[in-house]
């Protein structure tokens, strides 16, 4: 004989538990709010620079892990620049594009 009643799972299939929850929120690179983040356009125009130059010089700074380890750890690759105020990586960010200006 066959039973034709369905069950019901005892948990959600997509129920997420809440430690892992954390955990996935604090991986988050998106910010909270985006009035506590500076932008690549604001800090191109506080360096008085088109923003695709700055985007370049920050590609490139990046890159050199020497001379500026936490800008490039905290960008994510495919995402838009932003910093929060204070930040050692917007220090970093600041100090890259005035040594990348060329020289008026």
């Amino acid at each position: 004989m066959t039973n034709t009643e369905t069950t019901q799972p005892t948990t959600a299939p997509n129920a997420v538990n809440k430690s892992d929850a954390l955990k996935l929120a604090s991986r988050s690179n998106a910010p909270a709010k985006t009035g506590e983040m500076i932008t690549l356009d604001q800090l191109a125009r506080e360096m008085k620079m088109p923003p695709r130059d700055a985007r370049m010089l920050l590609r490139l700074a990046a890159k050199q892990t020497k001379l500026y380890p936490t800008l490039g750890k905290e960008h994510v690759s495919r995402q838009p620049w932003s910093w929060t105020p204070g930040s050692k990586a917007l220090e970093e960010a600041r100090k890259a594009l005035a040594t990348g200006m060329p020289n008026s």
